[in-house]
C-alpha cells in the first residue's frame, strides 16, 4: 500500500513540474516573439528614416528639418550603401558617377570576382526593371552576381524576376540588419585595439 501512495506522490509532483514548466516555456516563448516583433518595428523605422534622410528632395521643396537630422541626397546613399557592403563583404569598392552609369551605382571586386550594385532611396517598392538592369550589366561584364538595394521592398514580380539571376535582393529592413551588423563589427574591432597601438 505505502509503494502504491508513493507511487502516486512521485507522479503527482511530476505532473506538477511539467505543468509549470510548461508554463514557463509559453511564457519565454511570449516574451520572445514580443521581441523579434518589436526588434521588427524598429529596423522598419529605422529603414523609413534612412528613406527620409536620402530622398531626393524637389528643388521647389521649402521643407525645413530639425537640425537634429541628418539630410543627406540619394548620391550619398550610393556611398553609404557602398560602404556597408564593402564593410560585410570586403573587396575593393567604387561607386560610379551619377549619371550615365547604365543603372550600376557601385562595382565590388573581390577575391571571387566582380559583383554589381543599384541602390533605389524609394518610398514605392522597386519593380523588376532594376533587377533587369543589373542583370544585363552582370551579362555584359561578366560578373559574378549582384545587388538590388532599396529603403522599401520589391514587388512580387521584381521577387519572380530576380530568382535564378545570381542578383541579392536586399530591402530597407535587410539593409538596417547589414548597417547594424557592420556597426558590431567595427565596435568589437575597436574594443580591440590596445591605446597604445593607435
Amino acid at each position: 500500500m505505502i509503494i502504491v501512495i508513493v507511487a502516486i506522490l512521485i507522479t503527482l509532483i511530476a505532473v506538477v513540474n511539467w505543468i509549470r514548466l510548461k508554463s514557463k516555456h509559453n511564457d519565454f516563448t511570449e516574451l520572445l516573439l514580443d521581441q523579434i516583433e518589436h526588434d521588427l518595428e524598429l529596423r522598419k523605422t529605422l529603414a523609413m528614416g534612412l528613406y527620409m534622410r536620402f530622398k531626393k528632395e524637389e528643388p521647389t521643396s521649402t521643407t525645413t528639418y530639425s537640425e537634429n537630422f541628418l539630410k543627406e541626397d540619394p548620391i550619398s546613399f550610393e556611398h553609404f550603401v557602398a560602404d556597408i557592403i564593402e564593410a560585410k563583404y570586403g573587396g575593393d569598392m567604387f561607386v560610379s558617377k551619377a549619371s550615365g552609369d547604365y543603372g550600376v551605382d557601385f562595382e565590388n571586386r573581390r577575391e571571387d570576382g566582380l559583383y554589381l550594385g543599384q541602390v533605389k532611396c524609394t518610398e514605392k517598392d522597386v519593380s523588376f526593371e532594376a533587377i533587369a538592369l543589373v542583370h544585363s550589366n552582370i551579362e555584359k561584364w561578366g560578373a559574378v552576381g549582384g545587388y538590388v538595394i532599396t529603403t522599401s521592398g520589391f514587388t512580387k514580380k521584381a521577387v519572380m524576376y530576380a530568382d535564378g539571376l545570381g542578383i541579392e535582393l536586399i530591402n530597407g529592413v535587410e539593409l538596417v540588419t547589414l548597417w547594424l551588423e557592420t556597426m558590431e563589427s567595427d565596435t568589437a574591432y575597436l574594443k580591440q585595439l590596445n591605446p597604445s597601438d593607435v
